[in-house]
């Protein structure tokens, strides 16, 4: 039988990001929407990326270190970006946890 303690565990595997890093990293609708579109879990490059977070390139650019700096996203194949695979949501869960925080990826409707 589980208990409050195991059902309210965070589904984080590995080490939490920075408090203040992923709060500041997720705090921009353009740094949440390119999260919302790296939760399929390819790599995709800085052009989608800035389409998705409405932005030049070059502001994608400054908004995927923020991630970075983070530990939100990596660089994947071919030099796109990609969500750190212990932050993928489960298939059909409209959420992203970051084990201080969660992101309803589909608040922003």
């Amino acid at each position: 039988m589980n208990t409050d303690a195991e059902t309210s565990k965070s589904a984080v595997t590995g080490p939490l990001p920075d408090l203040a890093l992923a709060l500041r990293a997720i705090s921009l609708v353009s740094r949440w929407n390119m999260i919302k579109l790296l939760t399929c879990g390819e790599a995709i490059g800085i052009m989608e990326l800035a389409e998705a977070g409405g932005c030049s390139y070059e502001s994608a650019i400054k908004h995927l270190q923020v991630l970075l700096q983070a530990g939100l996203v990596q660089r994947g194949r071919g030099g796109g970006y990609q969500l750190v695979r212990q932050y993928l949501p489960k298939p059909g869960e409209p959420v992203v946890d970051f084990g201080h925080c969660l992101l309803r990826l589909d608040a922003g409707k």
